[in-house]
């Protein structure tokens, strides 16, 4: 199945990290963030906050002379023994701080096989996840987890997934038309958050927002009470903004 999202900003702060991270591994004794900048093109401006990211998330330390070297989360990313683990512990510690920062469940989920599956979440008694009272699996058309999915897929993919799973009436806000879901995906913008208000569950509202590494069709996604509606805007615009470090741990 053909991708069809042009990068969105966090796909392109991520790959700009990747450069920057790319020019630290090569130089094991240090590198300044001038000589960053002269390697990779990328001035000082964009720079300074991809470094701050990157120190952040442990994939590079500065030392005492303001030098950047390797941090242990590249290392143990970069190491075929315990690679998947390393990779779900890094992620699941960036869910929890999207979960504080944006004040909502937060989750990973992926298109494998021609399915949904939420594959991480955060959650905490002050942002209790949606409760999966219909599979994932076959309500892609009502959740936003699974439009945002639906979107990275070419036409014929889409096609394909809907002919396998009925359109349900899940709420009175549930799509069940193929040719008005297909007309929205088909137009959703890749830059603009996917939403569900109230489409899968009365009393909930979600939002996703993608996140392609290489051929893999991914997102990242937050639900909301429904009472929290007026919120859910701001949160994900600010969980697109802050899905940069998904991408790169991904892309490691």
């Amino acid at each position: 199945m053909a991708l069809q999202h042009k990068p969105s900003a966090p796909h392109h702060s991520a790959q700009d990290a990747l450069r920057a991270l790319e020019a630290v591994a090569r130089h094991s004794s240090g590198i300044t963030d001038s000589e960053i900048t002269r390697q990779t093109g990328l001035d000082r401006e964009r720079l300074s906050p991809l470094l701050r990211m990157l120190r952040r998330e442990g994939y590079v330390e500065q030392t005492t002379d303001g030098a950047y070297v390797t941090g242990d989360a590249l290392a143990r990313l970069g190491s075929a023994h315990g690679r998947e683990e390393a990779l779900r512990d890094k992620l699941q510690r960036t869910l929890d701080r999207l979960r504080d920062s944006v004040g909502a469940a937060v989750y990973i989920s992926r298109y494998v096989d021609g399915e949904v599956s939420v594959t991480q979440y955060a959650d905490s008694p002050a942002t209790p996840k949606v409760n999966e009272w219909v599979d994932f699996r076959v309500s892609a058309h009502a959740t936003a987890v699974g439009k945002s999915l639906l979107t990275q897929l070419d036409h014929a993919g889409r096609r394909d997934h809907l002919a396998r799973h009925k359109m349900a009436r899940l709420t009175s806000h549930t799509i069940t038309s193929d040719r008005l879901l297909l007309s929205r995906l088909e137009s959703q913008p890749p830059s603009v958050p996917v939403l569900d208000l109230q489409e899968y569950a009365v009393g909930t509202v979600c939002a996703a927002v993608p996140i392609t590494a290489g051929s893999a069709v991914g997102c990242l996604a937050l639900s909301l009470p429904v009472e929290h509606a007026h919120r859910l805007r701001r949160a994900a615009d600010e969980l697109n903004r802050n899905a940069a470090p998904v991408l790169l741990s991904l892309a490691i």
